[in-house]
């Protein structure tokens, strides 16, 4: 396990088709839903014609949690859903989330801050669960 500067990351011990289902469920868990799914390995292909690993990001939304970043700031919305990433590096899978206080603490909201540490939280349950 990791932390990067602006994401948690860890190795999960699946292959990557499992890690999606297995990503999704620990999401729901923590009252998440998955409202996209972005194939990059797919789309690169399909636009490029580049092959890479298997990689795809999960636009995850926390329903009670984004009203509340709402109601603190309008504008949050250019920053949601939070992004979840599996993907595939040298035939081992990863799991990763942003970690939404580094992603809003450009933002000067007392409010906003407070719901960010909530959801990271939960996030960071979500990809330790996989």
């Amino acid at each position: 396990m990791k932390a990067a500067n602006y994401g948690y990351s860890r190795q999960v011990d699946l292959g990557f088709d499992e890690a999606i289902d297995k990503t999704k469920a620990e999401l729901k868990k923590q009252g998440f839903g998955v409202l996209t799914e972005v194939n990059i390995q797919s789309t690169l292909k399909s636009k490029l014609n580049v092959d890479i690993e298997k990689y795809s990001i999960l636009g995850a939304c926390n329903p009670p949690a984004a009203y509340q970043a709402l109601k603190a700031e309008a504008e949050i919305g250019l920053m949601l859903p939070c992004n979840v990433i599996v993907y595939q590096k040298d035939g081992k899978t990863f799991a990763s989330t942003i970690l939404p206080t580094v992603a809003m603490a450009m933002i000067d909201n007392d409010g906003l801050a407070q719901a960010a540490q909530k959801i990271e939280k939960s996030l960071i349950t979500a990809i330790d669960g996989i």
